[in-house]
């Protein structure tokens, strides 16, 4: 966040701070005018005569007066040139003015000068124009309003008119807001439609914007696309919003109702049991755990207790000091099936009591942001949150209620081990847990004065008391004997004998009796079965006596849904069940087929899901020969193939008829119906389902020509389309890698196999470029699903198998290529995030994990297999980050950095672990862990080395001194006797870790400064890199150089351009010179043409070949007779910024040009004038520039943010070795110039629109 200061000379000044070392800062709320200051105008030190200078005046002066050396004006502080910044910003915004000491809303419009004597009418006075300022007609000035906590009005002439606090009134009349929103109460307590009144009438000047106004207001993140439409950006914001719902209540009313109700006298009974009150009135008894076999009522107990306790509690009294929170888990339903699910809910309710506990979540959410808490790091994250609000010394008491631990699949150890720590440590919270009588569960709750447990089994009279009570409730409201009172007591008491205290059982029962006429309702029942398993029996018998073919129907529904890894939709259980295809293909009858499997399976939104888990649990176990009748492994087949099959039909080219080459996955908006719906499931499982497949199933479709191979050759680039259109393209890349490392395994277990392997070469080979090929371009792919078509397969190496098999699918628009690599090189993938240079990097001990270090400030981590990456930046350095470690144990990461300050981190959750390690008086460079972990050792720009204590951060030892010059990098041997370190004075030294005295004498022989050096894994050797551009290997015993230095150097292009006949190429260089070439034999033609004082970054021929003109980074546009080299006119000037783009126009008699100033102009070539004025409108730099075809428009084709652009379309992303540093433009023709000397060119038919 940059900050805005008072100089001495009277002018600003802006500083850029950091998380926790933000000072406190006034903020100014305005409407924008004309004539802005903006962050360009600061940096350089311009437009101090704008009109909106006065305003920064204002609010410094403000701030001044307030006791603030900051301040913050959304006109200067935010680089909009970086659309990275922007979406940063947008997204920032409500929690920069939540965060601040003061907001200043300047109005315009509102003018306070006194009145004249006698003048009484009321229509100049300054409330009247308040109520009318157009501030209250903006989007932004929304979230300007709710966030901050003190808000100040202001008149045109800087006269305090009030706050929103004394304002209250007013305000609430002209908005409609509610004062208690106005006064800070938290905006989860007004619902979704009443926020989006709030703004229903506001404007903004773009219409996405009216969106990306609202993003505080509901808490949630959304990159900012504009271009977008708002319709578009409205359907992408509610969509957010409703998946940002954490909110229980919900669950626990949804649950309710599946379960027909909440029923008071069904569970009183235990509001007055003695280990109830226990719990709930002794301070010692702080958990309750309730146990029992399934279907025995334990989740309308909860229901029940939870309806009985929330009046008293802040959920229902705001008064109330008392917080309560709950959770309720489903293994039926992957949103709320996991620990981290259930702290998210817990953690919701709790900070939506009492706001004030978001400064427990904001610590880590503005450090990491939300995919901390998304990903696999999610629990550790929130466990400590969680801990954090216990701790917090406002809570006078808390309840926290879980339902249905035992169908918490993911980290349920975790939680256990959390709850009962938390019991026992923290007297202020109770808990109430329930689940089945499983072992695990038990091992870890166990009883003592603390933690008690109510065995429903033990409790039976009270269950089947409230049994009863259900069970006269439903019988009631059936409808074929709703008038025949004493047919509804014979089935009442039926049931009564039969249910034994079992709600399941009596509910499935009267479900079943619901659509029975009533002369064999009685006929019906005594046909039941008592107790739960039997009924599962007679459920399925009933299912295996339909007419016709109806059992089996039912039976493959059955099995697929039971071993389907996630409940299925509708069109996926058709797609994977082999039912025939007047059943799969039509939805309707797959409904029927459905509800033609009795009462195990229940639908929600077109979803499948058991009734309950144990009725799969009787499937898989006690039914499985009557539901597997062939096996399972012929069901896993089945699905497997069957998976093959549905996405070879579905999948294809732009399936969502996107169109656009560029169009962001973000963006994205499911057409309806979903062409995709079918085939969703599969395409993330059909290799789990293949490797869940006996290998003798599966031997020949693992062949060359098998399916496998077929759905590969065929289908794999619209897989890759898919993957990115459901956003689960990681997942792609790890089942690739699944399939990889299968067959490797099968090919190293089986010997019996080989000859199959030989005989098979090309699967092999085609899964291996698979997975090159997706990891290579996973960030694009990710990012616009269609450049799996452009970019992704153009600049695939030439032999790529992938590029072969779809290279007709690459747009015939490209009509000339670029060239390429021949093959895949050593680099597995680009990890792209850092916003500038990576100084370090590391792989943690198990190879899982990749940290790395940059000048940008930050510290990341990315998944070593997929190249995601898998936390946000950590931030905390002030300068940049030099080096970067992991412990030994991988728990801990080290960094070292120009602040002269070394940090440690927590591997899992990115929290820094201690203050930072201070000794140094310039930059660390280097920084290492011992073998142990137990000690940490750097080396500093100060000549010295330094050795830290791990666990405490205390400096061991004095500084290790001997050097000249800089330390930059430092290493320990294998064993952990010795370091090595390497400086800038040219030498390497090696010192003993116990005693820090130097071993050997410095190891010499470089010209120019030592990099980085290390040990070999044996300790034996001693590598080193230096600035003189060698790599030098030393003997670590005796200190001798073992080979001689190796060497090398590169140079780079600015510039290329064709000459109209195509026959020569013009080039632009860093060394300030222009050359020509033969582009034919790649002769020099010319010496080289020299004038510009700096780089040359753009060059042109003339449409009749005669002229060259070139832009350059001495902002100036020259021209040169392209037979004799001269130079023909004076240099054009006018640009503030580099040159970076220069063409002619058809006729040759106008020049083009684009400037990093975000401006093109227009020359005439005869006499050098300026012909138009200045064109203005683009947000970043103007790249590239040409004429069209006619010569009457100026149509920009640019690179922007790695893309390749028309207008305001990205037609081509590209890759990082394709980035130039320069370009050319003819036509349709474009020239990159890179780094490593290469030219790339393409060749475009512009004019009709560009699509897939």
């Amino acid at each position: 966040m940059r900050l805005l200061q008072y100089n001495s000379d009277g002018n600003f000044s802006l500083t850029e701070f950091f998380d926790k070392a933000i000072p406190e800062y006034a903020i100014l709320s305005h409407r924008w005018g004309t004539e802005e200051a903006t962050f360009e105008d600061l940096q350089k030190g311009i437009g101090t005569k704008k009109a909106g200078y006065e305003k920064l005046r204002f609010c410094g002066g403000q701030a001044r007066g307030d006791g603030l050396k900051y301040f913050w004006v959304d006109t200067c502080c935010i680089d909009k040139s970086s659309s990275t910044e922007l979406a940063e910003a947008l997204n920032s915004m409500y929690h920069w003015y939540r965060d601040a000491a003061r907001c200043y809303v300047y109005l315009l419009d509102v003018s306070a000068l006194t009145r004249k004597a006698g003048d009484t009418s009321t229509e100049h006075t300054w409330e009247s124009a308040f109520r009318d300022s157009e501030w209250f007609t903006r989007g932004w000035t929304l979230q300007e309003l709710l966030a901050p906590r003190a808000v100040e009005f202001f008149s045109q002439q800087g006269k305090r008119l009030g706050d929103k606090e004394t304002l209250g009134r007013q305000i609430q009349e002209v908005t409609g807001i509610p004062i208690s929103a106005l006064e800070g109460a938290p905006l989860s307590q007004f619902s979704i439609e009443e926020r989006l009144s709030w703004a229903e009438n506001r404007q903004t000047t773009r219409p996405e914007d009216k969106a990306y106004s609202l993003l505080g207001i509901f808490g949630i993140h959304l990159l900012p696309i504009y271009g977008e439409g708002k319709e578009h950006a409205f359907r992408r914001l509610k969509k957010k919003i409703q998946k940002s719902l954490t909110d229980p209540r919900e669950d626990k009313k949804r649950i309710e109702d599946t379960k027909g109700g909440l029923l008071r006298d069904s569970y009183q009974w235990i509001l007055k049991h003695p280990d109830f009150l226990q719990w709930r009135y002794n301070t010692q008894s702080r958990l309750l755990w309730i146990k029992g076999d399934p279907g025995k009522g334990k989740t309308m107990l909860i229901s029940g207790i939870l309806d009985e306790m929330s009046p008293s509690t802040k959920l229902r009294d705001k008064q109330a000091t008392t917080l309560l929170s709950y959770f309720f888990c489903q293994a039926t339903d992957d949103r709320i099936d996991n620990a981290s699910a259930a702290l998210r809910g817990l953690i919701y309710l709790l900070v939506d009591q009492q706001p004030l506990l978001i400064s427990h979540v904001r610590k880590k959410y503005d450090h990491a942001g939300k995919a901390l808490f998304e990903d696999a790091n999610a629990w550790v994250a929130l466990s400590e949150i969680f801990t954090s609000i216990l701790q917090d010394p406002s809570l006078k008491s808390i309840y926290v209620i879980i339902d249905a631990l035992d169908e918490c699949k993911a980290n349920l150890d975790q939680l256990l081990d959390l709850i009962s720590r938390t019991a026992s440590t923290f007297p202020r919270i109770k808990w109430v847990v329930s689940s089945r009588n499983e072992p695990n569960i038990e091992a870890r709750l166990r009883p003592d004065h603390r933690q008690m447990r109510l065995s429903l089994e033990l409790n039976g009279e009270h269950v089947s008391r409230a049994v009863k009570v259900f069970i006269d409730f439903k019988v009631s409201k059936l409808r074929h004997i709703e008038d025949d009172s004493e047919l509804q007591e014979m089935v009442r008491g039926q049931i009564y004998a039969k249910a034994s205290g079992t709600f399941l059982w009596a509910a499935l029962v009267l479900k079943e009796l619901e659509p029975v006429e009533s002369w064999d309702v009685l006929d019906m029942l005594q046909d039941m079965p008592p107790e739960l398993e039997p009924l599962y029996d007679r459920m399925l018998r009933q299912v295996e006596q339909l007419q016709r073919k109806d059992p089996e129907f039912c039976r493959l529904v059955l099995s697929t849904i039971t071993l389907a890894y996630r409940p299925l939709h509708l069109l996926e259980v058709g797609a994977l069940s082999d039912l025939p295809r007047q059943i799969s293909s039509n939805l309707d009858n797959i409904v029927k087929v459905v509800n033609k499997c009795g009462s195990f399976l229940t639908v929600r939104d077109n979803r499948t899901y058991f009734i309950h888990q144990s009725a799969k649990d009787f499937l898989l176990e006690r039914a499985f020969d009557r539901v597997f009748s062939s096996g399972k492994a012929d069901v896993i087949y089945t699905m497997f193939s069957k998976s093959l099959e549905v996405m070879s039909k579905t999948l294809r080219r732009d399936i969502y008829g996107l169109r656009a080459p560029g169009f962001p996955t973000e963006m994205v908006d499911p057409p309806v119906p979903d062409p995709l719906a079918a085939a969703q499931y599969s395409c993330l499982y059909w290799v789990d389902h293949l490797l869940d497949c006996d290998r003798e199933h599966t031997t020949n479709d693992l062949i060359d020509g098998g399916s496998v191979h077929q759905f590969l050759i065929t289908s794999y680039m619209f897989w890759l389309e898919a993957l990115s259109l459901i956003k689960s393209l990681p997942d792609g890349i790890v089942i690739i890698m699944k399939l990889e490392n299968w067959i490797k395994d099968a090919f190293r277990e089986d010997s019996t196999d080989l000859n199959k392997f030989d005989e098979s070469p090309n699967i092999y080979a085609f899964i291996y470029d698979a997975r090159r090929f997706a990891l290579h371009n996973r960030l694009i792919i990710e990012q616009a699903p269609l450049q799996t078509y452009c970019s992704a397969l153009l600049f695939a190496p030439e032999k790529s198998i992938v590029r072969e098999t779809f290279k007709r699918y690459i747009p015939s628009w490209i009509q000339r290529k670029p060239r390429v690599e021949t093959y895949w090189n050593a680099m597995l993938q680009t990890l792209e995030g850092h916003s500038m240079s990576v100084n370090s990097v590391a792989f943690s001990p198990d190879g899982k994990q990749i940290v790395s270090g940059s000048d940008d400030r930050t510290i990341r981590r990315w998944d070593a297999a997929t190249g995601q990456q898998l936390l946000p930046a950590l931030e905390g350095h002030t300068m940049s980050v030099n080096s970067v470690a992991f412990s030994p144990d991988g728990k801990q990461i080290v960094s070292g950095s120009g602040d002269r300050t070394i940090r440690r981190w927590d591997a899992a959750i990115g929290q820094q672990l201690l203050p930072a390690l201070e000794g140094h008086t310039m930059s660390v460079n280097s920084v290492a862990f011992s073998p142990d972990g137990k000690q940490i050792v750097s080396g500093f720009g100060d000549r010295t080395i330094r050795r830290w204590d791990a666990a405490t951060g205390q400096q061991l030892l004095p500084a290790l001194e001997g050097y000249t010059e800089s330390v930059n990098s430092v290493a320990f041997s294998p064993d952990g006797k010795q370091i090595v370190s390497g400086s800038d004075d040219r030498t390497i030294r090696r010192w003993d870790a116990a005693t820090g005295q130097q071993l050997l004498p410095a190891l010499e022989g470089y010209t120019i400064w030592v990099n980085s050096v290390t040990f070999s894994p044996d300790g034996k050797q001693i590598v080193s890199g230096s600035a003189d551009r060698t790599i030098r290997r030393w003997d670590a015993a005796t200190g001798q150089q073992l080979l001689p230095a190796l060497e090398g150097h590169t140079e780079w292009v600015n510039s290329v351009a064709f000459s109209p006949d195509g026959k020569q190429i013009v080039s632009g260089s860093a060394d300030r010179t222009i050359r020509r070439w033969d582009a034919a034999t790649g002769q020099q033609l010319l010496p080289a043409l020299e004038g510009h004082t700096m780089s040359v970054r753009s060059v042109a021929f003339s449409p009749d070949g005669k002229q060259i003109v070139s832009g350059s980074d001495d902002r100036t546009i020259r021209r040169w007779d392209a037979a004799t080299g001269q130079q023909l006119l004076p240099a054009l000037e006018g640009y503030t910024e580099w040159v970076n783009s220069v063409a002619f126009s058809p006729d040759g008699k106008q020049i083009i040009s684009g400037s990093d100033d975000r401006t093109i102009r227009c020359w005439d070539v005869a006499t050098g004038q300026q012909l138009l004025p200045v064109l203005e409108g683009h947000t970043m730099s103007v790249t590239s520039v040409a004429f069209s075809p006619d010569g009457k428009q100026i149509p920009t084709l640019y690179i922007s943010e790695n893309w390749l652009v028309e207008g305001i379309t990205n037609l081509l992303w590209l890759p990082p070795d394709y980035r130039p540093t320069c370009k050319a433009i003819w036509g349709g023709v474009i020239a990159l110039g890179h780094q490593s000397g290469r030219v790339s060119i393409l060749q475009l038919q512009l004019g009709p629109k560009l699509i897939i």
